[in-house]
């Protein structure tokens, strides 16, 4: 399978079907498919790579076809993107190499100053990059990149711990509240704190990544070494983190109490301390996110959107789980809940 256009980021499968496109100057998935002996699901998904890649074009009409652009033009503006990046990644190891001198030479800040959003990106990766037991984050909007955060699941495999605490109006963004069950289902702990006004990361007790203002129009952040300032960020942290409702249940935690510090439950159900087996068995994992997310101070549109669901589903679940509850409010309910390990 040839792979000449893997310099510029085309995997080997994507270009075989490049090549077949251009044999044909214009096709459908299917048609490719069977040239291929592969799936017209896999061709259209690579198509549309390239397609984001400038590679083919999306024909009109109602059936789903590409042609292929002239390669002359359409890898040469992937030569100089991929230029660019690579200019990008000289600047950034002359970046590095100058802190790497600091640091040998024992002057490095213990706040340092970085601006704009590719910095912070950077500076966001390397401390999880450099953290070697945890990962401790507080997270609100607005988002200078992008909500998702790619490095986690790979740490998380290799064994770090992370444990986020997030404002209510991060469970507004679309796509925030998919990426949190996915995490969680990695072993992330994870909660949610009305009124948090700051964004912060913190590497083991190492280094600390905070924005300076939420104003995207200019994004500066302070990247904090050991210090009394980053021994006072941590105190306010675990104090964020003690006031916080668990947001999820890591898998098998069922009908563990929120009380404690570190993980959300030891997934034991059915103690004295929670009452009747019916109580402690609580309900699906649907009515317990809902749970935590009126809790988290959510409205009900808000909520409603983030489950899948219609309004007026939303208040019909809520109103059973009163019943259940045996609660005259969403108050009561988020209070008895939480008393019997629900959330």
């Amino acid at each position: 399978m040839s792979q000449e256009l893997a310099a510029v980021g085309i995997d080997a499968f994507d270009e075989q079907v490049y090549r077949a496109l251009l044999a044909r100057q214009a096709a459908a998935p299917a048609e490719l498919a069977g040239e291929l002996g592969t799936g017209p699901e896999r061709v259209a998904r690579a198509l549309d790579r390239m397609h984001d890649r400038g590679l083919v074009g999306r024909l009109s009409g109602p059936r789903r076809r590409y042609a292929a652009i002239d390669p002359q033009h359409a890898v040469e503006a992937l030569i100089q993107e991929r230029t660019v990046e690579l200019g990008r990644v000289r600047s950034a190891a002359g970046e590095l190499a100058g802190l790497f001198e600091a640091a040998r030479r024992g002057d490095a800040k213990e706040v340092e100053i970085v601006s704009g959003r590719e910095a912070l990106g950077r500076w966001f990766v390397r401390l999880q990059q450099e953290a070697k037991r945890q990962v401790r984050t507080l997270d609100r909007p607005p988002y200078a990149l992008t909500t998702a955060n790619p490095v986690e699941e790979t740490a998380m495999r290799g064994g770090l711990t992370y444990r986020a605490v997030y404002a209510p109006e991060a469970l507004e963004w679309p796509g925030v509240l998919d990426d949190i069950r996915r995490l969680v289902a990695h072993g992330e702990q994870a909660r949610v704190l009305p009124g948090l006004r700051i964004k912060l990361a913190i590497a083991d007790d190492a280094l600390a990544l905070m924005p300076l203002s939420l104003d995207l129009t200019d994004v500066r952040a302070a990247v904090i070494r050991p210090s009394s300032l980053l021994d006072a960020l941590t105190d306010y942290w675990r104090l964020c983190w003690t006031l916080a409702t668990p947001l999820l249940a890591p898998p098998g935690a069922t009908g563990a109490g929120t009380t404690g510090s570190g993980a959300t439950g030891s997934g034991a159900t059915g103690s004295g301390a929670t009452g009747p087996a019916e109580e402690s068995a609580g309900p699906g994992e649907e009515d317990r996110l809902l749970l935590a997310l009126l809790v988290s101070g959510l409205k009900d549109e808000a909520i409603a959107r983030q489950l899948g669901w219609s309004v007026r589903t939303m208040r019909r679940r809520m109103s059973r789980l009163h019943d259940q509850l045996g609660a005259a409010n969403r108050f009561q309910a988020g209070a008895i809940a939480a008393r019997r390990g629900w959330i």
